[in-house]
């Protein structure tokens, strides 16, 4: 794979959105920045569908209405290329191109915004990054590297490689591009979904419940549901800053990354209701109810808010229409070469 876009077209390609580059780094994570950067991205991300339900269809006895955002449908399966071109777009890419580290969504989703935009990437995963993301990452053209065992490991990999590189870091969720890219499925499930009383929503490092409570910024109830195994959130809460916690689960390689975003933190502190724990027993059941009821089949991370919502921890009103964010499908769940066995 060559470098940044070469020629008169790929220099309007990078060149035309410097300013806005400029701009991004220090421009507030609020309504008017997710707007622009809506703009910005638009033409390289799905507008993902909804689907509502009754409650009882999950088998919940509330009058409730669940309306799931399938962000599992975006582009290399997860909500992550929102951040992803974002960064890209908005900023000046060098000729040695990006790096990322990654659980492995966010591999995934640079690694495919590097092909589309014609330029370089080496990701960084741990050895807990699943088997299909690590293949998704080789087949976008992206340079990808084993680094330590778990996330952390890989970041720290990466942060070396970039010091000696020169390579441009997008970050899976700390950084203000990225937090203004997830926050655009706020603003999109808001057009989609005008009445909402509660979005629930999957927390590992933060990018996504720290967009989508940005757009919102208190006019709707945010829920965050993290693993019991991987309570990033919840110790940051309790200890009033980001704070290292457990790391590991079932969904480790997407909701695991040790601490919560230094940015995502004062936002979730202000505007997210509170944040669930589910055990790793809830977020199966999820996910062979997701695939039940619907024939959707969402990774681990992708199914946890759901299983937050299931949850006996989550508190339902009576009428409260709850939109569910399935913020991910990269998942070995599905082999399509095994034989079929005849009845």
């Amino acid at each position: 794979m060559g470098g940044r876009p070469s020629g008169a077209a790929g220099s309007a390609k990078m060149s035309g959105h410097r300013e806005i580059g400029r701009e991004s780094m220090s421009r507030a994570i609020d309504r008017k920045g997710i707007r622009e950067i809506h703009g910005l991205i638009g033409a390289h991300i799905r507008r993902t569908p909804v689907i509502e339900m009754d409650a009882a269809d999950f088998g919940l006895e509330t009058k409730a209405r669940l309306i799931l955002k399938l962000e599992l449908l975006q582009h290399a399966g997860s909500f992550k290329p929102r951040g992803a071109f974002n960064r890209v777009l908005a900023s000046d890419v060098p000729a040695v191109g990006l790096v990322a580290a990654s659980g492995g969504n966010h591999g995934v989703a640079v690694a495919h915004a590097a092909r589309r935009l014609g330029v370089r990437a080496r990701i960084f995963v741990p050895t807990i990054a699943s088997p299909s993301k690590i293949a998704r990452i080789r087949a976008d053209g992206a340079d990808l590297v084993i680094a330590g065992d778990r996330y952390a490991d890989a970041l720290a990999a990466s942060e070396e490689w970039r010091e000696r590189s020169g390579a441009m870091a997008i970050h899976a969720f700390d950084q203000v591009e990225t937090l203004l890219g997830q926050a655009t499925l706020g603003r999109e499930l808001e057009a989609q979904v005008p009445a909402l009383d509660a979005v629930v929503v999957a927390v590992g490092g933060g990018g996504l419940i720290g967009g989508v409570a940005a757009w919102y910024a208190g006019r709707t109830r945010i829920v965050g549901v993290e693993p019991e195994k991987a309570p990033t959130l919840t110790a940051a809460l309790a200890a009033g800053a980001p704070v290292d916690a457990e790391a590991g689960g079932i969904a480790a390689d997407s909701l695991a990354p040790r601490r919560v975003g230094t940015l995502t933190f004062p936002i979730a502190r202000d505007h997210v209701q509170r944040v669930l724990l589910v055990g790793e027993d809830e977020i199966r059941a999820a996910q062979r109810l997701l695939w039940d009821r619907l024939r959707i089949v969402a990774e681990p991370g992708g199914a946890a808010a759901l299983a937050g919502v299931l949850s006996a921890g989550y508190d339902s009103r009576p009428g409260e229409r709850i939109a569910v964010v399935i913020c991910g499908g990269n998942t070995e769940a599905v082999d399509f070469d095994r034989p079929a066995r005849i009845a």
